[in-house]
């Protein structure tokens, strides 16, 4: 918690910094090592910021679904963190994750207006990740595309209570003073939010091994046009959504049953003459596959996977959404 004194930098800020700032501005992808040349550590601010700064980057892209918007989140935090008065903050951590989700909320407001003109479904940006984030079930779980995709039917407040409490177990007290809600009023949208996301979430757990496997089979199928073996590693009420953007070609919205699915994969593999490659990955925490014709990257495609069988597939062509599968971001909940 912080003192009630401390100035909060998420109220009235103007969001404007000194070009000083800004040239020794951690809070971009590419920040540089927080220890100046002679090996001595870099300034308060800029040390709790770097120190917290992958957990911050988690907490916006689980508000979001979105790493460019994640990135300009952290911008507008750093912008406010280096004018607060450190000396009233007892905890950098919850007050970086308060600026963070605060600003995460205004964001996540602007975008619900945005997305209401998107071309087609809209799916999360995926995320490259290192193996460790599929290791921890909690994290894994939290970034998967399919419960992403639920925290997408919550309220802006209702997703940020959620994340903030299941991801993060960020106390009510905090939460309230981030959301600007009383901490009576926070346990009933958590309440509310997780009784809602758990009627959607997938029904059972699988690991990472478990879907990797029935990846593999349908990795197959795909890559020998393999009509039946498709139709036996889909489940009957699979989901499929394809994500283009406008930019690239996919179906104006959700194909639904394991035929259908099937022949839709089937004919437009069919049709193409490129020639078509397949590659095991990890997206956020979880197996999935990269497509590319002649070379060039076309999408990813990652799944949700209940009973040995794939409930739904998530494919995202959209090039503006693919520039974080090349190199890992780093994540934490911590």
């Amino acid at each position: 918690m912080t003192d009630d004194h401390a100035t909060d930098p998420a109220d009235g800020a103007d969001g404007t910094t000194d070009p000083a700032d800004e040239a020794a501005n951690p809070a971009g992808a590419d920040t540089a090592d927080p220890a100046d040349a002679d090996g001595q550590a870099t300034d308060p601010a800029t040390e709790a910021f770097v120190a917290h700064r992958n957990l911050l980057f988690t907490v916006a892209y689980e508000m979001l679904g979105s790493a460019a918007d994640a990135e300009d989140v952290l911008q507008e935090t750093w912008l406010r963190w280096v004018k607060v008065d450190l000396g009233q903050v007892q905890d950098a951590r919850a007050y970086l994750v308060r600026i963070t989700t605060r600003q995460a909320l205004n964001r996540l407001r602007a975008m619900t207006r945005r997305k209401e003109s998107y071309v087609g479904p809209w799916l999360p940006e995926p995320l490259l990740t290192a193996p460790d984030v599929a290791e921890d079930a909690v994290l894994a779980e939290s970034m998967s595309m399919a419960l992403m995709l639920v925290l997408e039917t919550l309220s802006p407040t209702e997703r940020a209570v959620f994340v903030l409490r299941e991801a993060f177990d960020v106390g009510y007290e905090e939460i309230a003073a981030a959301v600007g809600k009383s901490p009576a009023a926070v346990r009933q949208i958590a309440y509310r939010a997780r009784k809602h996301v758990d009627a959607r979430r997938p029904r059972e757990t699988v690991s990472a091994g478990e879907t990797q496997a029935v990846l593999d089979s349908f990795k197959r199928a795909l890559d020998t046009g393999d009509l039946q073996g498709l139709l036996d590693v889909l489940a009957p009420d699979i989901v499929l959504i394809g994500d283009g953007g406008g930019i690239k070609q996919a179906g104006p919205r959700p194909i639904v049953g394991a035929s259908k699915v099937a022949r839709y994969i089937v004919g437009g593999t069919g049709k193409t003459k490129a020639v078509i490659t397949t590659e095991p990955t990890l997206v956020n925490g979880g197996p999935a596959l990269v497509l590319r014709m002649d070379g060039e990257l076309d999408g990813v495609m990652a799944a949700r996977v209940e009973g040995g069988r794939i409930t739904g597939l998530y494919y995202v062509r959209n090039p503006e959404k693919l520039t974080r599968v090349n190199s890992e971001t780093p994540l934490s909940l911590h």
